[in-house]
């Protein structure tokens, strides 16, 4: 299941790169007719002032098009960045008990599959979701796509190894992550929408789970592949987005519910692997100026004249 709440706008829209775009939709549609299915917002018409979740398919046997379902909104549900709402509107057209969700750049292997069987026996008791690794397959692209590749092993596993165990502070971060529907469907879903604070809207989830007293278990035996743009600007990008992420969330209510909620040791994790790292570089950075320009004052205004030589 393809999610794509633009796909309404790209087919009515006149442009050539947006009718291009709905074209090659199509034919991917056609292409694998018994397998892929696409689920959009159907925006209001001059006939109909509704909005809908569709979902659409093809016959195998004339290919021709098929709604298969249209679920009426009560509104328009993109509110925020569209992603988070993207996902959530198209769980329900989703089958089984248990959902993995991947982003548009992520794939997966035939020999990860068969794993998946060992990855579901994690969820008892209070585990609601189940995070892997991803192996970044672009890091052959040259020099700058091996250190972005790089850069995303160390916060894509060895950063979540450690926030898995001993600091059991690891929430929902990217999506190769497995969850169990049935609870998602009634809790939330798997993002968290709302316009200018919801940045990492992934890591939401994993405060909710977190709140109601959920464990989030990381395993390495099984990875996704990944692939990411081989630019200069990349590289720093993904910091960019993590740092401004964490500032959205100190204004969120999430981050104050788990702060009175988390026993000490906890809390003081918490604070070191999110925002608290950004928050010491900056003091960090700021200590160091401070000291040199304490130091050039100090000789400008020759303080330290009547200090002795220690030779």
């Amino acid at each position: 299941l393809v999610t794509c709440q633009i796909y309404g706008k790209l087919k009515k829209s006149k442009k050539a790169d947006d009718q291009w775009k709905a074209v090659s939709i199509d034919d991917l549609r056609h292409r694998f007719a018994g397998m892929l299915r696409v689920a959009y917002v159907e925006e209001p018409s001059e006939s109909d002032r509704n909005f809908y979740s569709v979902l659409l398919g093809v016959d195998p046997a004339s290919g021709s098009e098929t709604v298969l379902y249209k679920v009426r909104l009560p509104g328009n549900p993109i509110i925020g960045e569209g992603k988070p709402e993207n996902q959530n509107h198209a769980i329900i057209f989703t089958r089984g008990e248990h959902l993995q969700t991947l982003d548009m750049n992520q794939d997966n292997y035939m020999g990860e599959s068969y794993k998946m069987r060992n990855l579901l026996e994690y969820f008892y008791g209070k585990v609601r979701i189940v995070g892997s690794r991803e192996h970044i397959f672009s890091e052959s692209g040259g020099a700058v796509a091996n250190f972005a590749a790089s850069n995303e092993f160390v916060f894509g596993t060895i950063v979540q190894r450690f926030m898995t165990w001993p600091l059991c502070v690891r929430f929902h971060y990217g999506h190769p992550d497995v969850w169990d529907k049935t609870w998602a469907l009634s809790n939330g879903g798997v993002s968290k929408a709302s316009r200018g604070i919801n940045l990492s809207e992934d890591i939401y989830a994993g405060f909710n789970h977190l709140l109601r007293g959920g464990t989030i278990p990381y395993v390495e035996y099984m990875q996704v592949g990944k692939g990411r743009d081989d630019g200069n600007q990349q590289i720093y990008k993904i910091e960019a987005k993590l740092a401004a992420g964490n500032a959205a969330q100190c204004m969120s209510r999430d981050v104050h519910s788990i702060a009175n909620r988390l026993d000490f040791t906890r809390l003081l994790s918490f604070y070191y692997s999110g925002t608290g790292f950004y928050f010491n570089n900056a003091v960090t950075v700021f200590a160091m100026f401070f000291f040199l320009y304490l130091q050039l004052f100090s000789h400008i205004l020759q303080l330290d004249d009547h200090v002795p030589n220690p030779d």
